[in-house]
């Protein structure tokens, strides 16, 4: 069984464009806010407790891949299902289905990899493997 948290965005008439449906930018960002709300959600620290803990400063974004069914518009409450449907050694790829009810508008992959600052060159990061605990966690 795959681990599932669900995002809640109120949708605002500045989020679309204007033939007043989302602007399609907006997708991509509520996505990497219910990324983010996953893992606190399955009990990973803030990064910036992680930062000081493990030197983890987060999970960047390697590749994004959004495909579109059905329009949003302003005074919409959507809703955005995460899971992690692959996990690899320091890569994992979440899956975002974003819905209105029971309607799926998009749905969206993101693959991620959990980073660290290089200890050769502090102004590079460097994917690491995924902490096990982290993984057991999110599963």
């Amino acid at each position: 069984m795959t681990k599932t948290v669900i995002y809640e965005v109120e949708v605002m008439f500045g989020d679309c464009d204007p033939a007043g449906i989302v602007f399609f930018p907006n997708f991509s960002k509520w996505m990497d806010a219910s990324s983010l709300n996953f893992f606190v959600k399955c009990g990973v620290p803030p990064w910036r407790e992680l930062v000081k803990t493990t030197g983890i400063i987060g999970t960047p974004l390697l590749e994004i891949n959004t495909k579109f069914m059905k329009p949003a518009t302003y005074g919409e409450r959507l809703q955005i299902y995460t899971s992690v449907t692959e996990w690899r050694e320091k890569v994992l790829i979440h899956k975002h289905v974003v819905q209105r009810g029971d309607t799926v508008l998009c749905e969206g992959t993101e693959t991620r990899a959990f980073c660290m600052r290089d200890p050769a060159n502090p102004d590079r990061i460097k994917a690491i493997p995924i902490p096990e605990d982290i993984r057991a966690k999110c599963s």
